[in-house]
């Protein structure tokens, strides 16, 4: 089988919660709703899919039911393999089973705040261990430490393991640092929906995308605009949401891509905590933005 070389629109998947238990019928209209509006890979367990507030049992049920339900439609990427414990990590990824999986996501060490030599030397180790390509994902926001330019380039010439990184800075000058001094089989893609266009300008070739969960015709449309060139219709789209992403942002995420997917009538908006439901004030802003986009 051919290497995953990620681009285009991955949407990160939530985790859909009735009863404080995994909704899986909901999580199957969800994928059946993102694939069929056009995304080309998705990505359950990632941040927005609240694994880190799952049991090890429910997260392999979320990874084989995605496995079931997309039933070799698109690429799944497993995206609970960050952390802060290097050897742990590096175990996990030995015991894993990699069946029907394209590649892992995996996000720099949080907390620790880690030198730029401790970030390649951790990506290195998982390098090792991991039976899949690994997409590199650098959220400064969630980790207090950002995985610079270099230090990227540097990992995706030492193994080729290094498929891509998700890049959240919203940081288009490092975005092009990284597409220029890259291999060209190492994708830069946007872990920030509002600059996601932007970044393809820039060498970007695609999106780990949230908004993508509740408009994925519209976004993976946009970038696929953006892919071709197509600028201006992708920058009409764009335009047409740019409104709506604060406020899917404002209470932090995925508190509200879910009430997003509520207002939907895709599943529920219920939260593990620490994690709460939107406000009642923020909840009607968001319910205003989208009704301006048919909802």
């Amino acid at each position: 089988m051919a290497q995953f070389i990620p681009s285009g629109t991955g949407v990160a998947l939530v985790t859909p919660f009735k009863n404080h238990a995994i909704d899986f019928d909901a999580f199957t209209r969800l994928i059946h709703h993102v694939i069929e509006g056009g995304v080309e890979y998705v990505i359950p367990l990632g941040t927005t899919g609240e694994a880190s507030s799952l049991t090890d049992d429910e997260q392999e049920s979320v990874i084989r039911h995605t496995i079931k339900v997309v039933d070799g439609r698109v690429p799944i990427v497993a995206g609970h393999f960050g952390g802060n414990n290097t050897a742990q990590l590096c175990e996990r990824l030995r015991a894993f089973d990699a069946t029907g999986l394209s590649a892992v996501l995996s996000s720099s060490p949080a907390y620790v705040k880690p030198s730029q030599e401790g970030i390649f030397q951790h990506y290195m180790a998982l390098a090792e261990a991991s039976p899949l390509p690994i997409i590199i994902y650098n959220v400064p926001s969630r980790t207090a430490s950002n995985i610079s330019a270099k230090t990227l380039v540097r990992l995706a010439l030492a193994s080729d393991k290094f498929i891509a990184v998700k890049d959240a800075s919203a940081d288009l000058v490092q975005g092009a640092e990284i597409a220029r001094d890259a291999p060209s089989l190492f994708a830069l893609l946007s872990g920030d929906d509002p600059t996601a266009l932007a970044q393809t300008s820039v060498g970007g070739k695609g999106v780990i995308s949230v908004i993508a969960n509740v408009f994925p015709k519209a976004f993976s449309s946009m970038m696929r605009h953006a892919l071709a060139g197509e600028y201006e219709a992708g920058l009409r789209i764009h335009n047409q949401l740019l409104d709506l992403h604060p406020w899917l942002y404002i209470e932090g995420n995925p508190v509200g891509i879910k009430q997003a997917l509520e207002i939907a009538g895709i599943c529920s908006s219920e939260l593990r905590l620490p994690l709460v439901r939107m406000s009642e004030q923020n909840k009607q802003r968001l319910q205003e933005e989208m009704q301006k986009q048919g909802m």
